[in-house]
């Protein structure tokens, strides 16, 4: 049943610097994690009587399955049983699908699972904190490489796929991750990051509990009341000579815009880009989007734009007015919901 195709070395610098406002930055740290896990892993939830009725259940998967995946032909005789995850986003999909028996090892996280799957995960077994090598990624015997980045899927990382297949095992990039024209959405959207969940659930023979996920997220966004308060944000990523922030057409955008929030970068047509901090300072934004990341985290980022001449004059960096995301609700995946909501009660704390 063919589905047509849609048209770093990471290092901890952590410090300890000192910072007047640190009680209203922990509680926005504490907002993300409580607003993620509300929406984030909602597939166990039970299901309305209409969806429960005769022929309202999903399909069952029909196999053999074959997926146009970022231009790489995909067949599937059957559902994957013994599956490797690259990036927390693969890893936390398949928790949320309750697909946990199915994973033989995990890989590249980029932190903590949602402590309603924690326990799921509590007896994974971690291949690397990095990309596994192919030969890690073998030793786990998997059927199927369920990747978060094209990058994951060379021969300098888990295996280039043509190799993998010709030893079968099957692989599969996150959609969204797709860069080739015609296969990365432009814009990325929250009905492509449902239909994405689908055809996971479509992979793995797990329609019902995808179809749960999508209409549980769905109700979790209709419920959310944007900002209106018309301001400008700065998604501020990574990089301290150079910021690395969100663009126009990738997750941070669909996050901000569903918040409430006018993106500085929307203009630039890619998912992340690297803008110089005199075009910031030029745009003045009223809030700021900080990614948490142990690697590179919250507080550094408000050390350097506090300590930073050019920043520190900006409104948004002396009145305090940060927005915390953790980094595994930036991706494509399943927090991404739990991420809008958590911007929106966040800019309720800074009174707007």
């Amino acid at each position: 049943m063919p589905i047509p195709p849609r048209v770093d070395s990471r290092v901890d610098t952590r410090v300890d610097t000192p910072h007047a406002r640190r009680p209203l930055l922990a509680a926005a740290l504490a907002i993300p994690a409580a607003a993620l896990l509300l929406a984030g892993c909602a597939a166990t939830s039970t299901a309305s009587p209409e969806a429960d009725s005769p022929g309202a259940r999903a399909a069952a998967s029909d196999y053999p399955l074959t997926i146009d995946n970022c231009g790489t032909e995909v067949t599937f005789e059957s559902a994957p049983e013994r599956v490797v995850t690259i990036k927390s986003s693969t890893l936390e999909l398949l928790l949320a699908l309750g697909l946990e028996d199915r994973i033989v090892g995990t890989a590249f996280g980029d932190g903590p699972v949602p402590d309603e799957v924690a326990g799921a995960a509590s007896d994974l077994e971690v291949l690397s904190d990095k990309v596994p090598s192919q030969e890690v990624t073998l030793a786990a015997e998997p059927d199927f490489v369920f990747a978060g980045w094209e990058s994951n899927l060379t021969a300098e990382g888990a295996g280039d796929r043509d190799t993998l297949a010709k030893l079968g095992v099957a692989t599969y990039v996150a959609p969204a991750a797709c860069k080739g024209d015609g296969y990365m959405p432009n814009p990325l959207t929250f009905d492509e990051v449902f239909r994405e969940f689908e055809e996971a659930g479509a992979i793995f023979d797990a329609t019902d509990a995808a179809a749960d996920l999508v209409t549980t997220q769905r109700a979790a966004l209709d419920a959310i009341e944007p900002s209106d308060a018309g301001l400008t944000a700065l998604w501020y990523s990574s990089g301290d000579d150079t910021p690395y922030v969100g663009a126009g057409i990738g997750a941070p955008q669909m996050i901000m815009e569903a918040a409430g929030l006018e993106n500085i970068a929307a203009d630039v047509e890619d998912t992340w880009t690297s803008m110089g901090w005199e075009a910031i300072v030029a745009a003045n934004p009223d809030v700021i989007v900080l990614v948490d990341a142990a690697w590179n985290t919250a507080e550094q980022k408000i050390a350097h734009l506090e300590s930073s001449p050019a920043t520190a004059a900006l409104p948004a960096v002396q009145e305090g007015r940060y927005l915390i995301v953790d980094f595994p609700a930036t991706e494509a995946g399943v927090r991404n919901v739990g991420a809008v909501a958590s911007l929106v009660d966040q800019l309720g704390s800074l009174g707007f």
